[in-house]
């Protein structure tokens, strides 16, 4: 992917993005991710049926990259199995780590493909995967 399509559709999440909204349902687990370093503080709420994940929402205040992270990702694991969505953010988090990963099952979130070469960033943008894999480990140990 080029960098100005990386920035497009960078730009677009933060801007625009997917499930971005209050749920009060109690169905849905609820984790939250900080950064102590900035303002990225995102509360995560997640409900599953059925051992996939049926749904995703979030609220908070969060930099662009955490914030378009989040929606992309919420986009790519809604209708996985635990499985999948593991596998999913395996991959991610090698790809931002520079190590060999699948992208054939990341779709925009190759947006973030040089995403390593910034420290920083690269925390940003593994934010939301830090919440999606704690909750996947609640369900798991339910």
């Amino acid at each position: 992917m080029d960098k100005e399509l990386s920035r497009e559709i960078i730009l677009e999440h933060f801007q625009n993005p997917i499930n971005k909204e209050e749920v009060n349902d109690d169905n849905y687990k609820l984790v939250n991710t900080r950064n102590p370093n900035c303002i990225d503080n995102l509360d995560i709420k997640i409900l599953f049926e059925n051992d996939t994940i049926k749904d995703i929402k979030f609220t908070g205040e969060a930099c662009a990259i955490s914030t378009a992270s989040t929606s992309i990702m919420i986009k790519n694991l809604i209708g996985k199995s635990i499985n999948d969505a593991k596998e999913y953010i395996k991959n991610f988090d090698h790809m931002c780590n520079e190590e060999e990963y699948n992208k054939d099952i990341l779709n925009e979130a190759l947006a973030f493909q040089d995403i390593y070469k910034q420290n920083n960033r690269k925390n940003c943008a593994f934010l939301p995967y830090k919440g999606i894999i704690k909750a996947l480990e609640d369900y798991e140990n339910k």
